[in-house]
């Protein structure tokens, strides 16, 4: 409920600026945010995409590969821009003189957080209580109505003044909310001059903060920030699922479209219905690339933002550095997936989530020059020559195995991840026959070229060359055949075990789940 009061606030904020203020806030690039619709949260849904993250690859594992929300996601669903400055500069033990300077509010001494009703009584949103048989509409315009009596509605430091203590609401509230009531500082610095804050690629940023809360602690039911943007993502790519409806086609961004459909079941209920949807999710109805269809008119912030689509690039949000990995879902820009090293958790960690002086003041365009470098490059392209996804899924189930199934009923079963085995057996088996046919054929060759030297057949010296270079070729080649062969036969061995294990397992499931079923009928 938090995450929508907030929405409803901030948006009555920007309804009660007049004109010249509004441009100023689009002119920033965060005008598309406000014109997409009070979308219902569905925290089932957000928490059952949460339980699939992988901290360490920064991705959604599922069980047909990694899915990555990116940078053309940002910019396509919600309207943020994701191109310029990589929102990056100094983070700060206190910020008591830069908010008694650029938004002259109070705050404790030894503290880096606004206190909200002071925040929001400095934008006239004091009476923020809803009247009984109040809509939402008369809500939000009433609100709106209350905060333009205290707005400047001429150019000047005052207007710049309520420009910044908005931008903090905003930035604080709505796109970076974070848990508790006060608002952070953190952007402060970044406002200082409010001509430079449309240069900054705060959709890079966002994509940043939303990483970040999915790898917050499991404890968490829920992930901070602008919510539509995972939900959105979700009834793009998982359609089958059936959590949005499509009430408004044809608008921009294309959060603009969706609404997501009521649902009136339990939370634990919903939530083990989902996971049961997406562990038997048909792959073929996974959509890798939605937008293949979506134009560009009405949308002038998708032109400068391509160059950054489709490459694995840095993410930065000031003390915050994240890495796109979009290199592990090469099938989302219209490519084979090739066989790729699964990334180990390689991230810039932040001083501490509290900000009450227990850091120093660090610049963070120094500590993480490489990272700042990396994105004014717009990062890294990505390629592929890969024929089929076949070895990429075969060292996907091999990594992730049963991990990736979260309903109870995949729990315990294991049927998948032994037809996983038995696959890869397979193929362990057809690369260890192969390697022992080369082994042969190479074998042979060497038998015949020893009998050829042994023969001192000159003919065969001019036209083969020497058979002594010839033979130690060959040797070392048989060497590293037979290396390779027992590499494989130890493979072989491993899968071979794992799979008896496995199928150890589900006989002992089935087991227990007859006890189960002859204590029950002896229980009834």
């Amino acid at each position: 409920m938090r995450a929508r009061v907030s929405w409803t606030l901030v948006l009555a904020a920007f309804l009660a600026f007049p004109p010249f203020q509004r441009e100023r806030v689009e002119e920033m690039g965060f005008g598309q945010i406000f014109r997409i619709e009070r979308m219902r949260v569905d925290p089932a849904l957000t928490q059952a995409l949460r339980s699939r993250w992988d901290i360490e690859a920064s991705a959604f594992a599922f069980p047909w590969g990694h899915m990555i929300p990116s940078l053309e996601d940002v910019s396509r669903i919600i309207g943020l821009r994701v191109y310029g400055r990589a929102v990056s500069g100094y983070t700060y033990p206190c910020y008591h003189d830069l908010v008694k300077r650029l938004l002259d509010l109070p705050v404790e001494r030894r503290s880096s957080l606004v206190p909200r009703v002071a925040l929001q009584e400095s934008l006239g949103l004091y009476e923020v209580g809803k009247n009984a048989g109040e809509s939402e509409d008369e809500y939000l315009a009433r609100l709106a109505r209350v905060s333009q009596r205290e707005l400047a509605s001429e150019p000047g430091p005052q207007a710049d003044l309520d420009l910044r203590r908005f931008l903090i609401l905003f930035l604080g509230r709505l796109l970076f909310a974070t848990r508790g009531n006060a608002v952070h500082c953190l952007f402060l610095p970044l406002l200082e001059d409010l001509g430079e804050v449309g240069g900054y690629a705060w959709g890079a940023t966002f994509l940043a903060h939303q990483f970040d809360g999915l790898s917050a602690s499991e404890r968490q039911t829920s992930t901070s920030g602008f919510y539509p943007l995972l939900q959105v993502w979700a009834y793009l790519h998982l359609p089958a699922l059936g959590r949005g409806d499509l009430t408004r086609p044809g608008f921009v961004p294309i959060a603009c479209h969706w609404d997501s459909r009521r649902d009136t079941r339990h939370l634990v209920d919903q939530l083990e219905r989902l996971q049961e949807a997406i562990d038997s999710y048909p792959h073929l109805d996974v959509v890798w690339q939605p937008y293949l269809g979506e134009g560009d008119e009405g949308q002038p912030w998708l032109a400068p933002a391509c160059p950054y689509f489709g490459r694995s690039v840095w993410l930065h949000a000031l003390n915050l550095v994240l890495p796109l990995n979009l290199f592990l879902t090469q099938r989302s820009l219209g490519l084979r997936q090739s066989v790729v090293e699964f990334p180990v958790r390689e991230r810039f960690r932040r001083p501490g989530r509290s900000f009450r002086g227990l850091h120093d003041t660090t610049n963070w365009r120094e500590r993480a020059r490489e990272q700042i470098e990396n994105w004014e490059r717009k990062g890294k392209a990505v390629r592929s020559d890969a024929t089929t996804d076949d070895a990429y899924l075969q060292a996907y189930a091999l990594k992730y195995g049963g991990k990736v199934y979260k309903s109870a009923q995949h729990q315990v079963d294991v049927t998948g991840e032994i037809a996983s085995l038995r696959a890869l057996l397979h193929l362990a088996v057809q690369d260890r026959e192969a390697a022992q046919r080369q082994t042969a054929e190479l074998q042979s060759e060497l038998e015949r070229v020893r009998g050829t030297g042994a023969g001192g057949a000159s003919s065969s010296r001019s036209a083969r060359g020497s058979p002594s270079l010839m033979e130690a070729r060959l040797t070392g080649a048989v060497l590293r055949a037979e290396e390779a062969q027992r590499h494989l036969e130890e493979r072989e061995r491993d899968l071979g075990l794992a799979h008896e294990h496995a199928m150890e397992l589900q006989s002992e499931r089935d087991w227990f789940r007859g006890e189960v079923q002859t204590t029950r009928s002896e229980r009834d």
